[in-house]
């Protein structure tokens, strides 16, 4: 059975500077913990840090975050170690990086502030979804039991459930129908377990979607699926623009989507938006295209790169 989403992202302080994690095989792509899984774990590092060590700083929201995925992660015990890099009145930085069995896998510069107390210029813009996407879900709540909905249905064909063990642990609801163009995806998601999200979970939001190659690839191929590509991540960005309440919230839309696939390496815009419209975060990626045996393929000399 797997576990609820706190509980596969959960960290355990070590000592000031370091922390412990564990990452459950249901939470996994093929062997390879899922990239927002690793990614909501360096938010609750930070989480963890800002809360306890370096309480008196008063910065409890990480706004930005910059992961390099060096090496593949696998499944089991992962330690972070924190350096305080910068210290400052209205952010703080602090560099993290994640290692197992003596391989540094993942590093990351996080960003911490208090949005709360933020003070400055604030201006509207008129930047805005292009092309719209369907309008929302009417019901959430009959969506979720079931019942239809104009222009959103569940995904329920996942590709490779097996191999993409992770599919299994959101809701995901897609526009009936077809996408608005290709390329693109539109996405409401909420977790299986009932659980709520937060701001430590907009890291496995920003990077949980159905493939942008499909709808591409069967144009240029036939009507044919794609094969089980793994699309291991190599660099994330992500820009945090608002506070969820504490209890977090039900759903969240996502929209993701690449410029330019060439050379088996593309790259991902993603948009999150909150129920009332409103952008939560941003993040950018870049993404290699690779053949599912990559992700399963034995380690050697106890640095396997990805």
């Amino acid at each position: 059975m797997a576990p609820p989403f706190s509980e596969a992202t959960a960290v355990k302080a070590i000592d000031s500077h370091t922390y412990a994690a564990d990452f459950d095989t249901q939470w996994c792509v093929g062997s390879v913990p899922h990239g927002g899984v690793v990614t909501a774990v360096f938010l609750r590092v930070a989480a963890t840090h800002f809360g306890t060590v370096l309480a008196a700083q008063n910065q409890p929201h990480t706004i930005s975050l910059h992961l390099e995925f060096l090496r593949r992660t696998q499944e089991g015990p992962a330690t972070l170690v924190v350096r305080d890099v910068k210290l400052g009145r209205q952010t703080s930085t602090i560099h993290v990086a994640l290692s197992q069995d003596g391989r540094e896998e993942v590093v990351g510069y996080l960003t911490n502030s208090n949005i709360d107390t933020e003070t400055g210029l604030s201006l509207k813009t008129s930047w805005s979804l292009h092309p719209s996407p369907p309008p929302p879900p009417a019901d959430f709540s009959a969506l979720l039991a079931g019942q239809e909905d104009p222009n959103w249905v569940e995904l329920t064909d996942k590709p490779f459930p097996k191999f993409r063990k992770i599919a299994h642990r959101v809701r995901t609801f897609l526009p009936r129908g077809s996408q608005v163009t290709l390329g693109l995806v539109d996405e409401w998601l909420r977790l299986d377990s009932g659980e709520r999200f937060t701001n430590e979970s907009v890291g496995f939001v920003c990077d949980h979607f159905p493939s942008v190659i499909e709808g591409l690839w069967r144009i240029q191929q036939d009507n044919k699926r794609p094969p089980a590509f793994w699309y291991p991540t190599v660099v994330l960005n992500l820009d945090v623009k608002k506070v969820l309440p504490p209890e977090g919230v039900d759903w969240l839309f996502v929209r993701v989507r690449t410029k330019n696939i060439r050379g088996g390496r593309m790259d991902l815009e993603i948009v999150i938006l909150d129920e009332a419209g409103e952008v939560v975060a941003l993040s950018h990626h870049v993404v290699l295209v690779v053949g599912s045996e990559r992700n399963l393929a034995a380690r050697r000399n106890g640095q396997t790169k990805i």
